[in-house]
């Protein structure tokens, strides 16, 4: 019996950073699963009439999960689309979505993420940075860590942050991070940061830029990402052709 599943990336927010490889894998599903502003990202590409549609929350996202694959036929193609890049920042869903319709069942469509475009309007390059999430629902002391290391040693840092609505004390968010580096002896006064919401939204987008020590006490929303700016510029005429 095989029922297949698309995971899809679908950007970070506006339909004009959809790919072609996500509106096709869109269009052959019967089922689409997703969250609210991930569904509101593709509304254009669905059509109501034929697709099943379903919103799904943190609470409920299993049951459901569990519900469409039962109703699903053999051959029927179920997408499950992802804010930004369903490889970043999404294990945890994913890798329990390869345990409901099987690995070999499942084709992941990767998308263009908030990192990618964070980097590209801050002009830090991905290559040089350090890149990590802390949207997820495991321990995060050691990528704490790895992030003061990081910024000791110079690299732009580029992250997203953690958001955690029914439990403050689990919110790891811009404010929290500026409050932690200068709890670990980062001079955060001198520290270059920029942090964008809602990114590609043109209605909703926002940014910030200056010093990690003016994030304390600012609130961002949910929708966000952070670059902690270290950038030392290098061409390729400094090097020995």
């Amino acid at each position: 019996m095989v029922k297949n599943l698309f995971i899809i990336g679908v950007g970070p927010g506006s339909p004009r950073y959809l790919t072609d490889a996500a509106k096709d894998a869109i269009h052959k599903c019967c089922y689409i699963v997703g969250y609210k502003y991930t569904l509101t990202t593709i509304e254009s590409e669905i059509d109501r009439s034929k697709q099943n549609v379903y919103e799904v929350n943190m609470e409920n996202q299993d049951d459901i999960y569990l519900q469409v694959y039962s109703k699903m036929k053999d051959t029927e193609y179920c997408g499950v689309p992802f804010t930004g890049d369903p490889n970043f920042s999404e294990s945890e869903i994913v890798d329990r979505l390869l345990e409901i319709f099987g690995d070999e069942n499942v084709e992941i469509i990767s998308g263009i993420s908030s990192i990618q475009i964070a980097a590209a309007k801050s002009k830090v390059p991905l290559d040089e940075s350090h890149i990590v999430t802390f949207h997820v629902t495991g321990n995060i002391e050691i990528k704490k860590l790895e992030l003061i290391k990081a910024v000791k040693e110079g690299k732009s840092i580029i992250l997203i942050p953690r958001p955690w609505p029914k439990d403050q004390s689990r919110n790891f968010m811009e404010s929290d991070i500026a409050v932690f580096l200068k709890n670990n002896e980062i001079d955060t006064s001198n520290l270059n940061v920029w942090v964008f919401e809602y990114l590609t939204k043109d209605d909703k987008e926002n940014i910030f830029k200056g010093k990690i020590s003016q994030l304390e006490g600012i609130k961002f929303s949910d929708m966000s990402v952070m670059v902690i700016d270290q950038v030392k510029r290098r061409t390729y005429l400094q090097f020995d052709p």
